[in-house]
């Protein structure tokens, strides 16, 4: 299968593009610079340009016989709800119109777990469960919900078609080039004492992700969403670091701040970024960082049958990555 891959110089792309191409797949990845990706250019075809022009995804996907998209804007620094517009939610509408130029029918799309609400432990949301606080109104979460709406009303339009939204937990693993989520373990790593807050996240591994995408081309049903969680389950942030300091040989004290600092730094944030000063922290974003999320993710592993690793893996696999780039 001929594929077009968006977003593959990001963590999950670099791990999609490698699952394609390993399964035998012509990927044709839309990047800005090749040097960017780090796999061999003879297996896939780099074309370079912005994946927010509409001219240059259709010729990108000529001749392909379907597309997977892992593009997202997920800083959260960010000041304004517009910034994550063009990416999150209007390159959707465009490759929907590139399916109808080109009469593909197959697309698959990855998106986030926190366009779901979050659940408890004793009833894990599934995937018909609405987003809620603390990441409804988020700028994140909203701009990727309004482009997995743009896809899903598409795919009911369209019911001979194969459209299908992976919603991920947060993901951790090698090829992590930004660094994005690798940055939350580089910066515990090896220090004798670190802070965390109360809340806990389903970690889910990258290559598992990948798994699941490439298996998204042909599994999976029109127009459905899917929730990919890790075989850990939710884990607190201080279980997180525990688990890493066990694997790579440390010894860590973890301190739990309490709800109370934490919006503090929230508050803190929020006269930043009035200012125009752009930074992580603000209300909205350290709120995210209080509450546990619980997903049950039945449906994605029965109807898309990816392979589950442990988080344990993926820790390690992101070290030894950084260690082969080093070298």
């Amino acid at each position: 299968m001929k594929v077009l891959l968006t977003g593959a110089s990001g963590l999950l792309g670099h791990n999609v593009l490698r699952r394609l191409v390993d399964e035998g797949h012509e990927v044709v990845a839309l990047v800005r610079r090749p040097d960017a990706v780090k796999l061999e250019c003879g297996k896939w075809q780099a074309i370079v340009g912005e994946l927010t022009d509409f001219d240059t995804l259709v010729s990108a996907s000529a001749g392909c016989d379907a597309l997977v998209n892992c593009a997202g804007v997920t800083d959260m620094s960010l000041l304004h709800y517009e910034d994550y517009l063009p990416v999150n939610r209007d390159l959707c509408l465009m490759l929907t119109k590139v399916m109808e130029v080109h009469g593909i029918s197959t697309l698959v799309h990855v998106s986030t777990v926190n366009t779901i609400g979050n659940g408890t432990s004793g009833h894990p949301s599934d995937e018909q469960a609405p987003i809620s606080a603390p990441f409804k109104g988020t700028f994140y979460a909203e701009s990727k919900r309004e482009g997995e709406k743009i896809l899903l009303d598409y795919a009911t339009s369209h019911p001979e078609g194969h459209v299908v939204v992976i919603n991920p937990g947060y993901i951790i693993g090698p090829y992590d080039v930004k660094p994005s989520s690798g940055r939350m373990l580089l910066a515990a790593y090896r220090k004798p004492l670190m802070v965390a807050t109360r809340g806990g996240k389903c970690f889910v591994p990258a290559v598992d992700v990948a798994d699941a995408v490439a298996q998204a081309l042909t599994h999976g049903e029109n127009g459905h969403r899917y929730i990919l969680t890790g075989k850990d389950g939710c884990l607190g942030m201080s279980e997180l670091y525990a688990l890493q300091s066990k694997t790579m040989g440390y010894r860590q004290r973890v301190l739990v701040l309490p709800n109370w600092l934490v919006l503090m730094a929230g508050r803190v944030g929020d006269l930043l970024r009035a200012v125009g000063l752009k930074s992580e922290l603000s209300t909205k974003n350290v709120r995210q960082l209080l509450v546990r999320e619980y997903y049950d993710n039945y449906h994605g592993l029965c109807d898309l049958a990816y392979h589950q690793t442990s988080i344990k893996q993926a820790i390690t696999e992101f070290y030894q990555w950084r260690n082969t780039i080093k070298s």
